[in-house]
């Protein structure tokens, strides 16, 4: 008897809103922004609805005569507009019309004023570019508190719901100074996020994810930092 062979799908969703690829199974819904289509995990909806989104199959419709005839009105002003500055007297025909009222004497420019020298304000400090901290240490500490404070928390939490507490891995960056590596991994998948320091306002930003753990270092697989349950890394 021939087998049949069996291939699992590769399609997969990433939420619009965290950026978390969906789970098999994990549902998500279809938002409109603007026009174009959002998918939004189950996580998300309420953010989805904060930034304006409408959940697609509930926008309302709009009449659409009444925007036609704006526009048809719009057109016919804008064509009776030449016609009556045209219909207008200038100059020239008031002068050949002895009926036509004298122009009005339009009254002289004003004077200009002389330019002031800004002075600054007292009290008002010059901007500074953000320091970065030096120690291993301090910058992971500084990373996790920017993470923490980061709606990438809540995707952490929804995913350890499902598959458990998380190995954390938290490392300065190799490359550049100011750079920080937060890698979360568990045995069906991965994020690695990445916090710049050097910023004004620090943000964390998705770097990279996957599925398997052998595409991560040996560094990145052994875990360095801690987890709760509300999803807040903690310092190692």
């Amino acid at each position: 008897m021939a087998t049949k062979d069996i291939r699992p799908s590769t399609a997969y969703t990433i939420c619009d809103v965290c950026g978390r690829t969906l789970l098999r199974g994990e549902r998500h819904e279809v938002y409109l922004d603007g026009g174009a289509r959002r998918a939004v995990c189950e996580l998300c909806k309420p953010r989805a609805l904060h930034e304006g989104w409408v959940r697609e199959g509930t926008v309302p419709t709009y009449d659409t005569g009444e925007t036609t005839a704006r526009r048809r009105g719009s057109l016919l002003s804008r064509l009776r507009r030449p016609r009556e500055a045209a219909s207008e007297p200038t100059p020239e025909r008031r002068a050949d019309d002895p009926s036509a009222p004298p122009p009005e004497e339009l009254p002289p420019p004003p004077a200009p004023r002389p330019a002031r020298r800004r002075t600054r304000e007292p009290g008002r400090e010059p901007r500074h570019v953000r320091a970065v901290p030096m120690g291993a240490g301090q910058k992971i500490a500084s990373a996790i508190e920017v993470f923490n404070n980061s709606e990438h928390r809540r995707t952490v939490a929804g995913v350890a719901r499902s598959l458990g507490a998380p190995i954390v891995s938290i490392h300065p960056n190799e490359d550049h100074s100011s750079l920080v590596d937060i890698v979360a991994a568990w045995e069906l998948c991965w994020y690695r996020y990445e916090v710049d320091l050097s910023d004004d306002d620090p943000v964390v930003r998705v770097a990279a994810q996957g599925y398997e753990l052998d595409e991560l270092s040996p560094r990145e697989r052994e875990p360095n930092a801690g987890y709760d349950q509300h999803g807040a890394l903690q310092a190692p």
